[in-house]
């Protein structure tokens, strides 16, 4: 077991990059992330790397798309608002095929909204957060350990299918501090970069980076390519946790600091002799469909989606579940944060007190 070290969860993604080798960091401040620029401008040019505050989010993620295309690892991020700007340039991203990582650490909204944290912007990003038919892998830690980790995962899996990939937590995510260790990780056979725009390097012509397709045949061809690359991460990148789901008078269904919540709740209602369990996405793209066919038969009264937000995630349970079980929410929205009790107070509710 390696050395811990006490950090900050804007300042733990930041360094988890570097040890991922990243290579260039394109940003603009915006709370509650501007501390990954922060630290990005502060360690990144001593080892000889790219930080560069951009003029906008908008500039930014186009230079994102420059760095990505030549080969080199790359990463951005922002909060609700800027990720927002990013969009267009995202979709350019997915669709010319390059890889990178976009942080998104979520503030409460619509609009400017508030600065406390939030996860409303689940939609947005599952969705495909641009135009066009695309979706990108979304992460979603709920510790800052497991932040590390996935911002190192995260650049892996934009290689291996040449797509942006999104790591998201929220406010309290990104402000709070907890130790971390940053693991020897053994390095991951990745495909070579024979696309990239980075010079001759023995072709006999440059490399192209493009997402224009003006040929609606040709624009239909790439679309193919692209869901086959799409149903290839659906297969191979789901992630989840199960934790204490057999036997459960109701399963939560919950991520990032929600999920951490939720566990404190499950401690609460069995001492009240109520068994609650909790499934937690981890990869909310793609979404775990195979946690809710394990456990299906386990929850006696259905589920409950607990969200920061106003009802998003609950969509995915409910299109999941199929009308099989009973599919319940519990939110807050605006930057507010679920209370234990309260949430105990909503499972006493639908599974009628102690059993």
């Amino acid at each position: 077991m390696g050395e811990k070290v006490l950090m900050k969860g804007n300042e733990a993604i930041g360094e988890a990059a570097i040890r991922a080798n990243c290579a260039a960091f394109y940003g603009y401040p915006i709370t509650p992330q501007t501390e990954i620029s922060a630290y990005m401008a502060k360690k990144m040019p001593k080892i000889g790397r790219v930080f560069l505050q951009a003029e906008s989010e908008i500039s930014a993620i186009n230079m994102i798309y420059g760095a990505a295309g030549t080969g080199v690892r790359s990463m951005t991020s922002s909060s609700s608002p800027g990720i927002s700007l990013k969009a267009e340039g995202v979709s350019y991203i997915a669709g010319a095929e390059l890889p990178c990582v976009i942080v998104n650490i979520v503030r409460g909204g619509p609009g400017l909204g508030s600065i406390q944290p939030a996860q409303s912007d689940y939609h947005q990003a599952t969705k495909g957060l641009g135009h066009g038919d695309y979706n990108m892998p979304v992460l979603a830690p709920a510790s800052i350990q497991e932040m590390v980790d996935l911002v190192q995962d995260a650049f892996d899996i934009a290689d291996t299918y040449r797509s942006p990939v999104m790591v998201m937590g929220d406010g309290m995510m990104g402000q709070m501090m907890e130790p971390v260790e940053f693991k020897e990780r053994p390095a991951k056979a990745m495909p070579e970069k024979t696309w990239a725009a980075n010079g001759l390097n023995g072709r006999k012509e440059h490399n192209v980076i493009n997402s224009l397709y003006l040929a609606p045949e040709a624009l239909e061809q790439h679309n193919i390519h692209l869901q086959k690359k799409f149903k290839a991460m659906k297969e191979n990148e789901v992630r989840y946790e199960l934790y204490n789901c057999e036997d459960a008078d109701l399963i939560f269904v919950a991520y990032g600091t929600t999920s951490r919540i939720c566990k404190s709740v499950i401690g609460l209602a069995a001492k009240e002799g109520i068994k609650l369990g909790m499934i937690r996405p981890i990869t909310l793209w793609p979404f775990p469909a195979e946690a809710f066919e394990k456990t299906i038969g386990m929850t006696k009264n259905g589920y409950l989606s607990v969200e920061m937000s106003c009802g998003q995630m609950v969509d995915d349970v409910r299109t999941t579940v199929l009308g099989r079980k009973p599919v319940e929410f519990y939110g807050r929205s605006g930057g507010m944060i679920p209370e234990p009790q309260d949430i105990l107070d909503k499972v006493k509710e639908l599974v009628g007190g102690a059993k």
